[in-house]
């Protein structure tokens, strides 16, 4: 009889923080943020293809775990900052280096894929 011990719970609780986290969007906002502040449209144009609801989304996501800080200023028009936290600024430093690899490795992961791709292919059509 095989005895199964119970999952640790700081297991799951570490892959739900990575699952909000580790999205495509949070790692954008979290590498565009970097050590700098920044105000909402200037961090929408330094992240492609995200909509104004999802940046919203994800900042207000990110803030509520404690990773980014929202500062309104008094002023007309209203000015809304958003940086990272001193937690952020940690994770900050994984995200450049994720990034960095992608970078440095996206050439090998494309030519992986297309031999991947062709050797599939080929598979498919000896199977017809």
């Amino acid at each position: 009889m095989q005895v199964h011990e119970p999952p640790d719970p700081r297991l799951c609780h570490a892959r739900q923080i990575l699952d909000r986290v580790g999205d495509k969007w949070s790692i954008s906002v979290i590498y565009s943020l970097g050590a700098s502040t920044m105000r909402f449209t200037e961090l929408r144009r330094s992240i492609d293809g995200i909509s104004q609801r999802m940046l919203t989304a994800t900042l207000r996501t990110l803030e509520r775990d404690g990773l980014v800080e929202r500062t309104v200023h008094a002023v007309v028009p209203p000015r809304v900052d958003y940086r990272l936290t001193t937690l952020g600024l940690t994770l900050s430093e994984t995200v450049c280096r994720l990034m960095s690899w992608a970078v440095d490795h996206g050439d090998e992961i494309d030519e992986a894929r297309a031999a991947y791709d062709q050797r599939e292919g080929h598979r498919a059509d000896q199977a017809i």
